[in-house]
């Protein structure tokens, strides 16, 4: 050991810096940015058609605004700083609101049977309020969304465990 002369302070010790990102955790963090954006679109164009436009929602629309309403505030909280584990908690919710959204896309185009049929008051989960170019309705948006949603978020996890 090595003896300091009596006067002199030691030499600081260096930290060692923190390992830089993963290249994984960048192309992460940019696939729930995009999610995001997504999902933030997703809502405003969920209220613009209820509130702008006066359309009520069916049933099963109420339900998958409960599953992205949520991803709207849940996914910038895992990005500033960056936490990978919001892919966690956010995938179930994109998840959920697919099945849904499979479900309805399923009754309009009337491939589920009568008796399931679940908007029984107000507005009929089977009727299309809008539909432009002779296809794209408000449930495929729907659709749309959420498997791009659930695409990006699976994609974000397999660079996460990389």
């Amino acid at each position: 050991m090595r003896e300091i002369p009596a006067g002199t302070t030691a030499p600081a010790r260096a930290v060692p810096a923190p390992p830089p990102p993963a290249a994984g955790t960048d192309a992460a963090w940019v696939l729930v940015f995009a999610c995001w954006l997504l999902a933030a679109a997703a809502t405003l164009g969920a209220l613009f058609f209820s509130e702008v436009m006066e359309l009520p929602p069916c049933t099963l629309c109420w339900y998958q605004r409960i599953f992205m309403f949520p991803l709207v505030l849940l996914l910038p909280l895992g990005l500033f700083p960056f936490d990978g584990r919001v892919v966690r908690y956010t995938l179930p919710l994109a998840g959920g609101g697919w099945l849904i959204s499979v479900f309805q896309l399923l009754l309009v185009w009337g491939v589920v049977p009568e008796a399931l049929r679940p908007c029984t008051q107000g507005v009929p989960c089977s009727e299309v309020q809008i539909e432009w170019l002779g296809f794209v309705s408000i449930p495929l948006l729907s659709f749309v969304a959420f498997t791009l949603m659930v695409a990006l978020l699976v994609a974000a996890r397999g660079r996460i465990a990389r």
